[in-house]
Formats: C-alpha cells, structure tokens, sequence
C-alpha cells in the first residue's frame, strides 16, 4: 500500500516512533521536533506515532500531532504486526506524504520512507559477540537481519558519522538508498568554555582530582579496564578519583564490582554514582577534571561530544568513531589494555600545558554540532526524498 502521487507542495510527514522510549533515539526525535523550525511553505503538519511514554516527552507544537495506537504500549509482537499491517494504513488514511523512521526498523509497505542507523552494535561481530551466547546476542542478531532489510528498502537512510556509514554499508552490499551523514546535535547546556587547568601538585586525597567516565556500564564499555589503570595511578601517588555515572546491564556490572574489589585502592578512589537523569549530566561535567572514554563500538558516542563541549581534556578509545569525531583533540589509548589506559591518563594529568591544549581544541570541535542544524538537514532531507519519489 502505498500513497496516491501527487505534486507536493505541503509536506505531510509521518514519523513511526512506536520503537522509541529512551536513549539516544529518543533523544534526537525530541530535540529535532523542538528545534525545527516550520516552514510553512513546504511542511504542514508532522504526525507522530508512538507509545503513551514517549508521546508525553515530546514538546507540543500547532504543527504535531501525537497519536497513540491501541496496543502498542504492550508486547513487543504487538508493535511489530502494528508497524507491518496496520501503520501503512494509517499514514495513507492520514494522508502522509513520507514516513520517517528514526527507530530503524521499517517492514510495512508505504512508500517513501527514511530511516536512521543510530544501533552499530549488530554490525560489528566482535562487538557483538562480547555478550556470548546469550539473548542479547540473539537480539542484536535478529536487529542486524530486521535493520539491514528496512536499510535496503528505505528510500533514504541516514548514518551519523562516515564510520557508521562505511560499516552498515559494507553489510548491505549493493544497496541503491541514497544516505546522508546527518550527525546529533548538542545541548547547549553543556557547553562549558575550559576552565583554568591546575598542576596535579594542586590537588590532594581531600581534594582530588577528578577523572570522569558517564556511560552504561556494559561489555563494550570497558569500564573496568579504567578502574585498573586509576587504581594503578593511585597507588603511584597520584590523588585521583574516578567517577562513574550510567545505567549498568547486570553482567557488565557484576564485572566491574569484582575489579574493584580486587584491585588495590579502587575501592577509595572509584565512586559508582548510578543513571543520572540527561538533564542533570551537565552538572556531573562541571566538577570533573578530566574526561575519559573507552567505549570500543559507537555509532556517534554522543557522550564523547559532551565531553568536549563541557571544556574537558579527554583520554580516549581508539576504535570506531573515536578519532573521527575528537580528531587530534584527545590523548588516545586501547580500550582493551589497562596499562594504555594508564599512559593515556598519566599523560594528560601530568601536563597542564598538554591539558590546556587538549581541552580548547575539543570544545571548539565540539561547537560544530547543534541540534538546530540536525533538525534543519534532517528535515530538508525528508522533503528531498518525498519530492524525489513524488517525481519518479
């Protein structure tokens, strides 16, 4: 099923967001739908399919219309016959001229549809397969065959970095979906000019200096591996504390608990604080230090670009993304190797001229991304696609 063709003129966008609840994800649909600023002459109205919970996240606007389908707030079955039988028939019954899918997953039969690939964990086999074999493997395995299919049959995709694009690509083969890199955009709370960087010589056990890590603590993560490397600069004299702040998946966090109560001194100088809402994280940036990520698989670590905002040096990951995102910014180290890690760190907490360099070129980096512009590309995109379908 598909919609009548007709010279467009005012766009109707329909936006499947039934797969959305928190996260990454929901955080670019809200701050897209908040930021865009309408033009009437060539948007009318945005439709907004999803559950109850995200509905009541997203800002109202004249423009938005928020609709919650009858069972979609229960089993996960449930939404995928919604999304395969049921949605096409809403968005044509509506009178939508485009769906957009930013959960990635599309398998009805409207047509024109862009999606995204926020998700790079099914792509990356090693990644992947960090959780073993378990139910979360067999869930990444079941995304990447549900993604790669929606990916191939979208009439547009959009990646988040040129890593991203190179990797899904390579796994959709000859695909003929024209893409976009349209990156995320940034709270401008976060942005924190860098503020004076004092010798390490300043700071002590009462006072140390803090070392700040905020992500899910999860296999790809490695949080643990930088547990290692303080524990070890601790012991080496250094007043150090490592603050560690997400939401934890069980196994990751049975790991972590047992490296700190193993390694000398961790339990003095690691503080778990747990998920902290988005809305509050800025101010978990405003008392660190220093700032670290060792995340081995992202599609756009967000949390990296936050960092940078928010006037941090930064020790880094080498994989994925990383380096195309923080550039020559950061002090790099293997995610995998504790004792890199360590370098990394030492290097940056021993120098106040390196940290100072570090921390201004980040920051400025960092002002290239805004939610304004996302929202401004990601809508003008949609209107190129529904408009190139309109005219074939």
């Amino acid at each position: 099923m598909t919609q009548n063709r007709r010279c467009l003129s005012r766009l109707t966008i329909g936006i499947d967001a039934t797969n959305l609840l928190k996260g990454g994800g929901m955080t670019h649909l809200g701050e897209v739908l908040r930021e865009y600023i309408l033009n009437e002459n060539v948007v009318d109205k945005v439709l907004v399919w999803g559950r109850q919970e995200t509905l009541d996240l997203l800002e109202d606007r004249p423009w938005l219309e928020k609709i919650c389908p009858p069972g979609i707030d229960h089993r996960w079955l449930s939404r995928i016959y919604w999304q395969r039988f049921k949605l096409p028939r809403q968005a044509d019954k509506t009178g939508c001229d485009i769906l957009f899918v930013p959960g990635g997953h599309h398998s009805g039969n409207f047509r024109p549809v862009v999606t995204i690939s926020q998700n790079l964990l099914p792509f990356e086999w090693v990644e992947m397969f960090r959780y073993g074999w378990s139910i979360m493997t067999l869930r990444f395995l079941l995304l990447r065959w549900l993604q790669s299919r929606s990916f191939r049959h979208a009439d547009g995709l959009i990646f988040l970095t040129q890593y991203a694009k190179h990797k899904v690509s390579h796994c959709l083969g000859d695909s003929q979906t024209k893409s976009v890199i349209i990156p995320h955009g940034l709270s401008n709370r976060f942005r924190t000019k860098p503020k004076v960087q004092k010798s390490i010589a300043d700071f002590s056990k009462t006072n140390p200096f803090r070392i700040l890590y905020v992500s899910p603590i999860d296999q790809y993560k490695h949080q643990w591996n930088v547990v290692e490397a303080v524990s070890k600069l601790r012991q080496d004299g250094f007043p150090i504390v490592l603050d560690l702040v997400g939401s934890a998946y069980p196994p990751a966090l049975s790991k972590l608990r047992a490296a700190i109560d193993r390694l000398p001194l961790a339990i003095e100088c690691v503080c778990y604080h747990g998920e902290i809402p988005h809305q509050e994280l800025h101010q978990q940036y405003k008392q660190a230090n220093l700032g670290v990520f060792a995340s081995s698989c992202e599609n756009l670590p967000n949390i990296l670009i936050e960092t940078m905002a928010s006037g941090l040096p930064i020790a880094c990951s080498n994989r994925g993304p990383m380096p195309e995102v923080l550039q020559k910014a950061g002090v790099y180290f293997n995610p995998e190797k504790p004792e890199d890690i360590e370098r990394a760190l030492r290097t940056l907490i021993v120098s106040v001229k390196l940290r100072e360099e570090k921390a201004k070129a980040s920051y400025q980096l960092a002002q290239d991304y805004s939610w304004e512009c996302c929202a401004e590309q990601t809508f003008d995109f949609i209107y190129e696609i529904a408009k190139r379908y309109a005219c074939q």
